[in-house]
């Protein structure tokens, strides 16, 4: 449990960002929480951010998907989105999350969509619907980052955007 891994992404991605000499999958670690968790991307690009995440093991007493994992989920997909549209000059920081859960999930796997809502030079917000295997809304969220400009000398940070 102690050892890092990494956020997947698909290669062209981070051959992409690789060639800007950043280390995607490095900038993007979900450290301990997301290794616990189970979070994974499945598609990354500033237009549309897919992961996964498994509902067991994240779960609240009465055995539903607790709601704090799906506000995880919904944070890393937007921070990811935003950080792609930000591109390695900017350093995207999460300043407004908001969650509207719909219904309980109680196993399986689910999965969040993160699709742009505005993006521009200082601020990009992403609508996050994270759905269960049958296709079924579970969560609507909402998060906004800021972009803010890497300073000269300025190390970008490794671990989640958010």
């Amino acid at each position: 449990m102690g050892e890092q891994q990494h956020v997947r992404f698909p290669q062209e991605v981070i051959d992409e960002y690789a060639a800007l000499g950043v280390d995607l999958p490095a900038l993007f670690s979900a450290g301990h929480l997301g290794t616990r968790m189970g979070v994974e991307i499945v598609e990354a690009s500033a237009d549309r951010v897919v992961g996964t995440m498994p509902v067991e093991g994240n779960t609240q007493p009465y055995g539903l998907l607790h709601g704090g994992a799906s506000a995880v989920l919904a944070e890393t997909l937007g921070s990811v989105g935003s950080m792609l549209h930000g591109g390695s000059s900017k350093i995207a920081v999460g300043v407004d999350l908001n969650c509207t859960h719909h219904r309980g999930v109680r196993s399986g796997m689910v999965t969040g969509v993160a699709t742009p809502v505005h993006r521009g030079r200082s601020t990009a917000t992403y609508e996050i619907v994270i759905s269960d295997e049958e296709g079924r809304r579970v969560c609507t969220a909402r998060l906004t980052c800021l972009l803010r400009d890497v300073r000269q000398g300025e190390q970008v940070p490794t671990g989640t955007a958010g």
